[in-house]
């Protein structure tokens, strides 16, 4: 007996359909974790600190307190990255709003089947089929289509989606305005302390090695007995807490520069001075309590913030409720089949429907429940914001009034430590009593200096927490050209314009 082995014959689609598979399952296997390798480390680095400092103008003159401050706004990363976000927190919404349209769908595809596509008919009552089989359809054939479609409930619902995304661009916006106020205020204590660091870096590093040599002068006497050793090792003594003391000035002299770099976003290293310019008039203490209390509830980024996100939960409730009730939809459509056995190869439908879950009706009381709980949250999460906003309006002029007494009592202690260095200087009897009294006299003198523009420093942060108590914008509406200049010009007006109209309070000269 012969047995003959039937070959069976694939279609070519077939065998395209086979590959693609078999090509799909390859991919879905080799999706194993890939780290990155060491060499696009060091790129990624490189390309960042290039990034970081990129398009910045170059400093070509001492740097004044509003130079500095437009250089943080225009050129920190951390007001750059809110900027960042509030562009896409409108491009975001401007892609909502298209949310709303309609849907018009075009289609093209190709179908093809293995055998015929084919029925018979068989008699009810009888049973008999009565034709042969026959089919209406070609095995391959070419389809396309343009829907329209149009859905009342998805628009209701896109429609509050998109007042969402709106309120969070205002969010995103508020958030911004924060940054830029905070940011303001870094500037405004790091700059006043950089200021009297530049001033005193070059006298603290002189005086330090001054009393480093009559350190090295009293060790040789101590070790030629040319004194007694008790008076040496107390002249020793002093010299080693004045040493101290001025290491540690030194240290935050250091640090101050470092954070200005930080806010305007300068390469570490880069040579630079700050413009020996007078200091700033500090206003006097602004009493017009009630007054700002109100423009701080009334222009707090934070209140305003919480306040659009009330909106944004309302629409939530609100798309929900909405889902609740019957949804209408229209469509519409041109049709084409390329089947030749079709009496009409292109045709046009329309159909309208209406649907409605009526078992969704039991989630209403649920959430009027919710909206009425959610509201409550919303106002007490606000009104305590309100509290603490009151507060620091209140604290915060308090501690500018102690930051001027604080400031006055140093300028007080360093004219008298002044005084005493210049009748250390002219009272010189015997050289090692005396060189002791004037380098002690000179360090004090010094750290006094010191702590004069530290709290002259500590007395612009505390005026400029007050001045962000209220919540009151550093930069103006507009801006023709944001160049450096032109920024730091616009600052100025702007805080100038603010402390004569809403604090009215003179300057102190």
């Amino acid at each position: 007996m012969n047995i003959k082995t039937a070959s069976i014959q694939f279609p070519a689609p077939a065998i395209l359909v086979a590959s693609c598979f078999t090509l799909f399952l390859t991919g879905c296997g080799s999706l194993a974790p890939e780290p990155f390798q060491s060499e696009e480390v060091r790129e990624r680095v490189k390309q960042d600190r290039i990034e970081m400092y990129a398009d910045q103008e170059p400093i070509n003159a001492p740097i004044t307190f509003n130079e500095a401050a437009a250089r943080a706004l225009k050129y920190n990363l951390d007001y750059r990255l809110k900027l960042m976000e509030t562009a896409l927190s409108q491009s975001l919404h401007d892609v909502s709003t298209y949310e709303m349209l309609p849907r018009v769908v075009a289609g093209a595809g190709y179908v093809w089947r293995s055998n015929d596509s084919g029925g018979q008919s068989i008699g009810i009552e009888s049973g008999i089929q009565t034709l042969s089989p026959s089919t209406s359809q070609e095995r391959d054939r070419t389809l396309s289509n343009l829907t329209f479609s149009w859905s009342v409930l998805d628009f209701g619902v896109s429609y509050y989606r998109a007042q969402q995304k709106a309120d969070q661009v205002l969010m995103a916006e508020e958030r911004r305005r924060k940054v830029a106020q905070n940011v303001l205020q870094d500037v405004r204590n790091s700059y006043w302390r950089a200021v009297g660091a530049q001033n005193l870096v070059g006298r603290v590093d002189s005086l330090i090695e001054r009393v480093h040599k009559a350190l090295d002068n009293a060790k040789r006497i101590e070790n030629e007995g040319l004194m007694p050793q008790q008076e040496v090792l107390a002249y020793q003594r002093a010299l080693l807490d004045a040493v101290n003391l001025l290491t540690l000035r030194r240290q935050d002299i250091e640090l101050a520069r470092a954070e200005l770099n930080a806010l305007m976003s300068i390469p570490p290293g880069t040579p630079y001075t700050l413009a020996n310019e007078k200091e700033t008039a500090l206003p006097a203490v602004p009493r017009n309590y009630e007054q700002l209390e109100l423009l701080a509830l009334q222009n707090r980024p934070e209140i305003m913030e919480e306040w659009y996100r009330r909106r944004v939960t309302e629409n939530d409730i609100k798309a929900a409720k909405l889902l609740l009730w019957p949804n209408l939809s229209a469509d519409a459509g041109l049709q084409y089949d390329s089947n030749k056995y079709n009496y009409n190869s292109d045709w046009t439908d329309v159909g309208v429907r209406l649907s409605w879950n009526v078992l969704k009706l039991t989630q209403y009381p649920s959430l009027n429940r919710a909206q009425e709980n959610q509201n409550k949250t919303d106002d007490m999460r606000r009104m305590a914001l309100s509290m603490a906003v009151l507060t620091q309006v209140r604290v915060g002029i308090q501690r500018y009034d102690l930051s001027l007494a604080e400031l006055e009592f140093n300028e007080e202690s360093l004219r008298v430590d002044q005084r005493l260095l210049n009748y250390a200087k002219s009272a010189e009897h015997s050289k090692f009593d005396s060189e002791l009294e004037v380098i002690r006299s000179e360090a004090r003198a010094l750290l006094a200096e010191y702590q004069r523009y530290a709290s002259y420093s500590n007395a612009q942060a505390a005026w400029g927490r007050v001045y962000n108590s209220v919540g009151l914008d550093v930069l103006p509406a507009t801006i023709e050209n944001h160049d450096v200049k032109t920024l730091a010009m616009a600052i100025g007006n702007t805080m100038q314009q603010w402390q004569q109209v809403v604090f009215k309070t003179p300057g102190k000269n």
